[in-house]
């Protein structure tokens, strides 16, 4: 189906976008898995290209972009060549959104620049050995000082994406004691300096997938934070958290979505290579059954993604709407990415393929941002079940 969700500025932006792929990023990929990630500078190179701050404000050195879809350009790209820009979604789509929608005059003046070129990238710091899913059970504590100039901040974190690269980790914390009317109130949000004393880079996770995108562990022992380094207001963490959600779901979604469809070309195009028992593995009817159940559930997925893209730009994209994106994608994405494997035989299982890397990458989907338990939630939620 004919898509009209993207301009032709969205094109021209997919044109550098491949060019800078297959020149810079493909011929390297694979020794970037092997270290874990890309060079610290390949992020300062996406600074240049203005990928990292498409929505920073043009006063603090971004395009001053409001709309998400040349992040969904990006995704589409990378997932069409098999590779990742690292740490760049967590970066420029899940943490920047908090600094621009809460960050006073004078922080914004101190890190959008940086975040914008690259020279500051960030984490968020959310989930801890006992929580999961439940931000409201969180254990990690900053006490105000007596003077009020500072917070003191103890406490563990884990599962944080670009954790371990991070110059800037924005910290959810209990400011104030858990109340038995409000267990959502009394967190809050810090910005931790990464030179700070008292902060640690714990163990770099191995993960089955993802492999230059770095997840670390990280504590905080009397970590002292300037009251100056406190984003929005004390108290009010859970409701920015919640606020941020549908865009962090979104990305997810258009991402699954842009693996579905790489994974779908890849195989549509080495079932047409490949001989078994002299004939192409395309001209079994098998072969073409399973593609075309594909296609059908990428084109359906792709139709979705697209409306919800449009909604998010005109402020109407409901929490449920973005999760039923998330469910719905990940889930699809899932499915579509096994049977393209399958049809691989052998060499789908080899990491020389992008289908393989495709495969790996993806199953997280159904886990962060939400667990697909947790979007069937929030569906029945709007059902009002």
């Amino acid at each position: 189906m004919r898509r009209t969700v993207f301009d032709e500025n969205h094109e021209a932006f997919r044109v550098m976008i491949r060019d800078f792929i297959a020149k810079e990023v493909e011929p390297v990929f694979h020794e970037w898995e092997k270290q874990g990630d890309p060079p610290r500078d390949f992020y300062r190179t996406l600074g240049a290209l203005g990928v990292l701050g498409i929505q920073v404000p043009e006063e603090f050195g971004g395009g001053g972009e409001n709309s998400i879809k040349y992040a969904a350009v990006v995704a589409e790209e990378t997932a069409r060549a098999g590779v990742t820009f690292g740490n760049y979604q967590a970066h420029a789509l899940m943490i920047l959104p908090y600094l621009l929608r809460y960050c006073s005059p004078e922080q914004k003046e101190r890190w959008l620049p940086g975040v914008a070129s690259g020279d500051i990238m960030t984490a968020i710091a959310m989930t801890e050995p006992g929580t999961g899913s439940d931000l409201a059970n969180i254990q990690t504590r900053a006490e105000l000082s007596a003077d009020r100039t500072h917070y003191t901040l103890n406490g563990a974190k884990t599962f944080i994406t670009g954790g371990a690269l991070a110059d800037l980790v924005l910290v959810v914390c209990r400011t104030s004691p858990v109340t038995a009317d409000d267990r959502r109130g009394g967190l809050s949000i810090l910005c931790v300096d990464v030179t700070s004393e008292g902060f640690a880079v714990g163990r770099k996770l191995q993960k089955i997938g993802l492999k230059t995108s770095d997840t670390a562990e990280l504590s905080f022992v009397d970590v002292k934070v300037p009251v100056e380094n406190l984003l929005g207001e004390e108290g009010k963490a859970f409701s920015y958290l919640s606020h941020n959600l549908a865009q962090e779901r979104l990305t997810i979604a258009f991402a699954a979505t842009a693996t579905a469809r790489a994974a779908l070309r890849h195989a549509t195009a080495y079932v047409k290579d490949r001989t078994v028992f002299g004939k192409p593995v395309a001209a079994f009817q098998n072969t073409k059954f399973v593609l075309a159940e594909c296609a059908t559930e990428v084109e359906a997925l792709q139709t979705m993604t697209d409306r919800a893209l449009d909604l998010h730009d005109a402020g109407e994209l409901s929490v449920a709407d973005a999760a039923k994106a998330k469910l719905f994608g990940t889930e699809v994405a899932g499915r579509v990415i096994d049977k393209c494997l399958q049809l691989h035989g052998g060499y789908g299982y080899v990491t020389e393929y992008p289908i393989a890397r495709l495969y790996a990458d993806a199953r997280v989907s159904r886990i962060y941002g939400g667990t697909s338990e947790v979007m069937k939630m929030i569906v029945a939620k709007d059902l009002g079940l």
